[in-house]
């Protein structure tokens, strides 16, 4: 096997650089995203899906958050939003203290931020090799091939795989656990500081994705990244993250500490969602699903609370007043509940998570 000098994976920038470790990687204020479809009606009124209804939270450097929430709360269209693959159509994505697109171009947040997606094969080019791959970005960007071609060598041999095995292999020829490993070195390339991981492990089974995970946190180390991670599964989120934001039909219901969370939820459907976990005990299965029904259609949300319909406490102020993040009694997290400070107990299942 030739031997390559590895790079410097803080080389470029150190994530404590620029505005120092306290201030946020990044911040968003406001964020909306509706989508219009074409109306059924002659004098063609449109619809309105609201994806993203007006979040704002930080990623603070060197933590991984995770991303929570039913299928169709808005979680992929947020990461696309961040990495402006779709436009926002309202709000602020503030980089290190630089608004994008105005005090940072939108190229150099690219350099900065990656992202690694659900489908290994569909996010890879069949007709360039592994190392074209790796390299064509750093190549785009004005790198010399030679250059490119030993970081994509390193980059192999960091995510696990042989240099003179994969190289020359296409995306057809490897595992989907291989092909993982390849998109996140191709994310990489570009040694970035903040990785956007959209359910990078769910298509994996169980023993790859504990090496793929145990590998991402290696690689959090090394390269100084900060991670928004996204998935359904929420043993794995517990594992990887430091903190948790639970979204609800295109808005925040809970964000804070993950162990907090996890342990103590405040908002009755981050209670539900974790309630609703496959019990891990054969003595005590699930037996009912503590939380009913679909989420309501968001080309036409309920006033007041969106998760009102469904929830076993909601008052009547509770479909009037649409409830702000606020902080929690223990502090650690944030939740837009109008009644999270009531002494009156939330009547779901006791919250079983395997592994305790």
């Amino acid at each position: 096997m030739t031997h390559f000098e590895p790079i410097s994976p803080l080389s470029v920038l150190d994530p404590r650089d620029r505005g120092g470790p306290v201030q946020p990687l990044l911040t968003i204020q406001g964020l909306k995203k509706y989508f219009h479809s074409a109306g059924n009606s002659w004098f063609g009124a449109q619809s309105v899906v609201r994806a993203v209804d007006d979040i704002s939270f930080v990623i603070h450097k060197g933590e991984t958050l995770g991303v929570v929430g039913e299928s169709g709360c808005g979680k992929s269209t947020t990461a696309r939003l961040l990495m402006h693959l779709i436009k926002p159509d309202q709000g602020e994505i503030i980089f290190d203290g630089e608004k994008v697109g105005i005090d940072i171009p939108l190229t150099e947040f690219r350099r900065q931020v990656q992202m690694v997606f659900q489908d290994s094969y569909a996010s890879l080019n069949p007709r360039l090799t592994i190392e074209d791959t790796i390299s064509f970005g750093p190549r785009i960007h004005g790198m010399y091939e030679s250059k490119a071609r030993l970081i994509s060598h390193d980059l192999l041999a960091r995510v696990g795989l042989d240099p003179s095995r994969f190289a020359g292999r296409y995306p057809h020829e490897l595992s989907g656990g291989q092909r993982q490993r390849i998109n996140i070195a191709r994310a990489l390339a570009f040694n970035p500081r903040l990785l956007i991981l959209d359910e990078a492990v769910s298509a994996l089974d169980k023993s790859v994705e504990a090496q793929v995970l145990n590998l991402l946190q290696d690689l959090k180390e090394d390269f100084g990244l900060t991670y928004l991670f996204i998935s359904h599964d929420l043993n794995v989120v517990r594992y990887m993250v430091d903190r948790v934001m639970v979204m609800y039909l295109g808005s925040i219901a809970e964000i804070g500490d993950g162990e907090t969370v996890f342990s103590t939820p405040v908002h009755p459907y981050t209670k539900a969602l974790l309630a609703s976990m496959p019990s891990m005990d054969p003595d005590q299965p699930t037996r009912e699903a503590p939380l009913s029904g679909d989420p309501p259609n968001p080309i036409n949300p309920p006033s007041g609370c969106r998760f009102h319909p469904r929830c076993i406490m909601a008052e009547a102020a509770c479909s009037q007043k649409r409830p702000a993040l606020e902080t929690t009694r223990h502090k650690k997290s944030m939740a837009a509940c109008l009644l999270q400070n009531r002494d009156t107990p939330i009547p779901f299942p006791p919250i079983k998570v395997s592994g305790q």
